[in-house]
């Protein structure tokens, strides 16, 4: 079958909470430029545009973002508003608090529980929304997450935040959140060559029904750096078997991890777009995941 003609629906389905995914979503955070995290060369503002909405035609209904991912002339949040809204029905925007930049793009502490609100409604006020579908809590240490999740528990009640998830959290703050308010996902660096401290948190979402939605899914240790070194040699003979690319072979074996497992890769580029929604139909055998492990 053509990528040309694979939707993102092929890689199955999941719940945040009584929202219906498809597991093959959209990450904002390279849609900016070069340095989604730094003052690097701006994205063309069109083509990420269109990126945004050759997704959604793609079947893409899971867009990740965050106010803070913005580059010296672009906002993920806004190319998001401006190229979806009014947004379908079906779209879920998922966002997260705790990290912030001033407007110079330098990094913040981290926010204190009081100021939750105001990133919050940042979001909404970027986005164009009445609330917000899901909300994560990115941590930033091993450490009580108690305060700041039950801030966003009040926001919850109040109706600015449809559902409530967790990111970069060990098993007991997962607990921890849970104990509080409801828990729909967790947000983790999960890839093949950076997966052992989450495997864990993988197991306890899995038994309890929890999204499970790993970032850095493709270019693992590189981070927002981006993929580093040589392509490991069994991905690689992995991938020349079924005709694609590494990268589709990594988020193929990220979906292989369990059904409750969503991937959320991102891009600038509508042919990476492209492969990457279609990696959502490869199927690995027995065999070969044996050989990624």
């Amino acid at each position: 079958m053509s990528s040309e003609t694979i939707n993102a629906a092929a890689a199955g389905t999941w719940r945040l909470g009584d929202l219906t995914v498809n597991r093959l979503g959209f990450g904002t955070m390279r849609l900016t430029g070069s340095g989604a995290f730094d003052q690097g060369t701006p994205s063309d503002r069109e083509r990420s545009l269109g990126v945004l909405r050759r997704a959604l035609e793609l079947g893409v209904n899971h867009i990740d973002t965050a106010a803070f991912y913005f580059s010296s002339l672009r906002s993920a949040n806004e190319l998001v508003n401006s190229a979806l809204a009014p947004y379908p029905d079906d779209l879920v925007i998922v966002t997260k608090v705790g990290p912030g930049r001033d407007p110079s793009g330098a990094w913040l502490p981290w926010a204190r529980p009081e100021q939750l609100r105001g990133q919050v409604e940042e979001n909404l006020r970027q986005l164009g929304r009445d609330h917000l579908d899901v909300v994560n809590l990115r941590t930033h240490g091993r450490h009580s997450i108690a305060e700041h999740f039950g801030a966003l528990a009040a926001l919850r009640e109040a109706g600015l935040v449809r559902h409530l998830g967790v990111s970069d959290v060990d098993p007991e703050q997962l607990a921890e959140a849970q104990a509080i308010a409801p828990v729909v996902c967790v947000q983790n660096r999960y890839a093949l060559d950076t997966r052992t401290e989450s495997d864990e948190v993988l197991r306890i979402c899995g038994e309890q029904g929890i999204a499970f939605v790993p970032f850095f899914a493709i270019v693992g240790s590189g981070g927002s750096k981006g993929a580093s070194g040589a392509q490991d040699a069994e991905v690689l003979a992995v991938a020349r078997a079924h005709g694609v690319t590494p990268a589709q072979i990594r988020l193929a074996w990220t979906l292989h991890r369990g059904a409750h497992v969503l991937a959320i890769p991102g891009t600038g580029d509508p042919d990476h777009l492209v492969q990457n929604v279609a990696a959502g139909a490869i199927r690995l055998s027995d065999d070969e995941l044996a050989r990624l492990v």
